[in-house]
């Protein structure tokens, strides 16, 4: 799934009881008022020595360091978010989670955001400006820990331009989430590191469990009340991040080795969770949707079209299903593409979502589970129809649909049955079963959604223009 807010790279921390943050895009932060305390600057430079060794990455250049205090860094947040250019995929992204069930309508979402990133961060590099500072109330133990995951940053971005680097992946959302655990990931293995100096190395641990690396969500109380999607996608690159850099690691022989992910970067969040796969070379395929010009009236506007990945459909099954069984059908996901349309005047919202599953095994499991899915996100349901492979039923706005044929199945969320068996015709689906007859209701409800005439006009199938 996509970050929250493109262009905003949320990096929450909760290792050990201490949260850390890294920003993006170029925002100036508000200018020192004092000189910074002399103590903090010599504890930053004997850190930063000692994570250069650690990662023999050899310093390039000086770094600005300073300390911040609260109002300070909710000054910056705020300004990041205004200064933000991309309001236009911040509301894609919003509309696509409501659609997919995951927020409610109207969430305030970048009001949460600043609440949470505010009471969790307690330090911050700045790649613009090479600038990294940390919160002020911090003791100096957690602040030397802090230091150690936001130098990692530092470090990295003099040879590697992690925010270039990420930013690279784009526009493909899940690959962009992907390398954000790189990032994250590796700053948390490189913490650990330097907290188990002379003791070892993650190197030497067994298989982490993500859990260690977590405090109590709920003594933050904002992050505890937000949204399951937006936590879990705040501390995924650490979570699923840190346990993936363990694996490259012990897979190579350390440090100078793992730089070379650098090079060849993880392509989905699948190779995240599943490191071996990662390792082995295994990516995803691309695939299509169907194409919609020519079958919606102008007054529709495509939002965005992206990938999912394996944590996005673990997401959106996860959210009505459980946990074990989100997790077990999520690890089938093979490759996936959707895609949120909206109407301009009455901002009614339609989802194309296709998912690839690994055999037509899983995708039969797919189609079971996802009927539940849909289900429960509409409790208002009229007109049900249940075939194999095929499930069907009307609300009061919108036709859901999901057909399933061979490994792959596809959603129809906010159209018509005639559109839907136009799309699945042009992916070269057979036709799929009869609707009932409802002689009381003739055709009304079939061309209700507005649709270009062409489609309804005849029998035959509309040439359709080429995508751009």
């Amino acid at each position: 799934m996509k970050r929250i807010f493109a262009g905003l790279i949320i990096f929450l921390i909760a290792a050990l009881g201490v949260a850390a943050q890294q920003a993006a895009p170029p925002v100036l932060l508000p200018p020192l008022e004092a000189e910074s305390n002399a103590e903090f600057l010599q504890a930053a430079d004997e850190v930063l020595l000692e994570m250069s060794k650690l990662l023999s990455l050899p310093i390039l250049s000086p770094l600005k360091k300073s300390l911040r205090s609260r109002d300070e860094i909710r000054a910056y947040l705020l300004q990041k978010m205004k200064e933000d250019k991309d309001a236009g995929k911040r509301y894609a992204d919003q509309k696509t989670m409501e659609k997919f069930g995951l927020l409610p309508t109207d969430y305030p979402l970048e009001e949460t955001l600043v609440k949470v990133l505010t009471e969790q961060i307690a330090g911050l590099y700045d790649p613009d400006s090479h600038e990294f500072f940390i919160a002020d109330w911090n003791s100096l133990a957690d602040e030397r820990m802090v230091m150690s995951h936001e130098l990692t940053h530092a470090l990295q971005d003099q040879y590697f331009h992690i925010d270039k680097w990420t930013d690279a992946a784009k526009p493909n959302d899940d690959a962009e989430l992907a390398r954000d655990a790189v990032i994250e990931g590796s700053a948390i293995a490189a913490m650990l590191d330097y907290i188990l100096q002379g003791k070892g190395s993650i190197r030497d641990l067994g298989e982490l469990d993500p859990s260690i690396l977590m405090g109590d969500v709920d003594s933050s109380p904002e992050l505890a009340k937000a949204p399951k999607v937006l936590r879990d996608e705040l501390l995924f690159p650490y979570l699923a991040g840190a346990p993936f850099t363990q694996s490259v690691l012990k897979a190579s022989s350390g440090w100078p080795d793992f730089h070379k992910v650098f090079e060849r970067p993880p392509v989905s969040t699948q190779q995240i969770m599943h490191p071996d796969m990662y390792l082995q070379g295994v990516v995803p395929p691309t695939i299509a949707l169907p194409e919609t010009m020519g079958l919606l009236s102008a007054e529709w506007k495509k939002l965005d079209e992206n990938n999912m990945g394996e944590f996005g459909l673990l997401e959106i099954l996860g959210q009505f299903l459980s946990k074990d069984r989100a997790t077990s059908l999520a690890a089938t996901w093979s490759a996936d593409r959707y895609a949120i349309i909206e109407n301009q005047k009455n901002k009614r919202t339609l989802l194309l979502f296709r998912v690839r599953l690994a055999s037509d095994a899983d995708a039969a499991r797919f189609f079971g589970a996802y009927s539940e899915v849909l289900e429960l996100k509409y409790d208002q349901r009229t007109n049900l129809m249940r075939r194999p492979n095929f499930f069907s039923f009307e609300t009061p706005d919108d036709g859901i649909f999901l057909r399933c044929v061979g490994t792959d199945c596809f959603v129809l969320e906010g159209g018509s049955r005639a559109i839907f068996d136009h799309l699945t015709s042009e992916m070269g689906w057979p036709r799929g079963p009869a609707m009932p007859v409802r002689p009381d209701e003739s055709r009304i409800k079939e061309t209700a959604f507005p649709i270009s005439p062409n489609l309804i006009a005849g029998a035959g199938r509309p040439t359709l223009p080429t995508a751009p």
